[in-house]
């Protein structure tokens, strides 16, 4: 077996190995290019193929960072494994085993002083590691000294003859009659959203927000909670990924919780969502508190994702 670094020319090969080892995660050429090679980080000197007779048998990319991400900037101090696999007929032969270490010892030749699997922002593949589907990896990488963490959540529901509830519509009323209304953005609200969405949840939120501005969707896709003063007190959005179904974030201030309003706001954005004939809602990730949350609003889990991360 050979351990090289990534070139163009093993593209396809990754990609169709790829598909075969990772079934619950099937991909294109084109969406690797977009997330793993036109990624701001990507550093080919950081992505690993193991090869046999200059067959494809393995493949791992990491990534530290080399330009800021919002506040977080370039977190000096962490790595990631992004994406990790090896073909079945090469697997506990030790292929995993020493890309793993190859990418530790380079990563922390560079600074790192721990890493993270999968859960790379904004360009992750995966939120963490599937501990149904991909079980045996998460054991692997287990017996190399990664800790579990929290676990997190994706979820779906359709939407086929979607219908506000009549507890919804209680809920609304009494809520406008409070001095809270709900409407889909327009552009006069376009500075206060940003600014909204920074200081209650940070700037991956508002990077969101503002993509969607960008990509001249928010009319479409951003809904809003204003109180009496035509202040925006909560919003949420869809489509941060390109795909129409995938739903979230959502969240309203800290100073108007607990008074049904995000409730009410996510069951408008599934009316929405159906009268724009997307009859299918799917969100990557949520914590135990939004499964339940949205569990009451008839969302179910589909896959179950856990932290894992190791000092070096």
């Amino acid at each position: 077996m050979k351990l090289t670094t990534y070139d163009q020319k093993y593209e396809n090969d990754v990609v169709a190995l790829w598909n075969q080892e990772l079934p619950e995660d099937p991909i294109t050429v084109h969406k690797f290019r977009h997330q793993a090679l036109l990624d701001d980080n990507f550093d080919s000197d950081l992505c690993y193929v193991a090869l046999e007779n200059e067959k494809v048998i393995g493949f791992l990319l990491a990534t530290r960072r080399k330009f800021p991400y919002l506040e977080r900037g370039t977190e000096p101090d962490r790595g990631w494994v992004n994406v990790m696999f090896v073909s079945k007929e090469w697997q506990r032969k030790g292929i995993g085993s020493i890309m793993l270490k190859r990418a530790e010892q380079d990563m922390k030749s560079r600074g790192a002083k721990n890493i993270t699997l999968a859960a790379y922002s904004p360009s992750y593949f995966f939120p963490g590691v599937d501990i149904e589907n991909y079980a045996a990896s998460a054991a692997f990488f287990e017996t190399h000294g990664y800790q579990k963490g929290k676990i997190s959540y994706s979820m779906c529901k359709d939407l086929h003859g979607y219908q506000l509830s009549e507890e919804t519509r209680e809920k609304l009323s009494k809520a406008q009659k409070a001095g809270f209304h709900f409407e889909m953005f327009t552009w006069k609200y376009a500075v206060e959203l940003l600014n909204f969405t920074r200081d209650e949840f940070g700037g991956g939120w508002k990077r969101n927000c503002l993509l969607t501005m960008q990509h001249d969707r928010a009319e479409d896709c951003i809904l809003l909670v204003l109180d009496k003063e035509d202040r925006i007190c909560g919003f949420c959005t869809r489509m941060i990924d390109e795909n129409p179904m995938r739903f979230g974030p959502i969240g309203t201030a800290a100073h108007v919780r607990n008074q049904g309003l995000g409730s009410i706001l996510f069951d408008l954005a599934q009316l929405e969502m159906e009268k724009r004939g997307i009859y299918h809602l799917y969100f990557v990730s949520t914590d135990d508190p939004g499964r339940r949350f949205y569990e009451r609003h008839g969302v179910h889990v589909f896959r179950t994702f856990a932290d894992y991360r190791k000092d070096i």
